[in-house]
């Protein structure tokens, strides 16, 4: 956003070149693409499956930043990491409970 640098007027032009910049244009689409792949998976696994799994993006982000952009992470971060990555294999192991059927069934 220091591209577009401060909007400190009220005019939509203003704010239409700020959404125009490709950087939020693909910040957007990266999190519709996030969205649409979440409801897939919640519609095949149990909320209490797909939220750990989903939490294995801050890891990601985490090593991106690292070796990406050579940021520097703390001893405190890196056990963090750890643990939301055991608490994502451990959520993977456990037995799914995913009912079948058709939705009316399900209430």
């Amino acid at each position: 956003m220091r591209q577009v640098g401060k909007i400190v007027s009220a005019s939509p032009l203003d704010y239409a070149r700020a959404f125009a910049n490709p950087w939020t244009v693909a910040g957007v689409l990266v999190l519709a693409l996030w969205m649409i792949t979440d409801l897939a998976l919640l519609s095949r696994a149990d909320l209490s499956f797909v939220l750990p799994v989903t939490a294995s993006a801050y890891v990601l982000i985490a090593l991106a930043g690292h070796f990406l952009l050579h940021e520097r992470i703390s001893a405190q971060r890196w056990v963090a990491i750890v643990v939301i990555t055991l608490g994502v294999v451990l959520a993977e192991e456990t037995p799914p409970r995913t009912t079948e059927g058709p939705p009316e069934q399900l209430l």
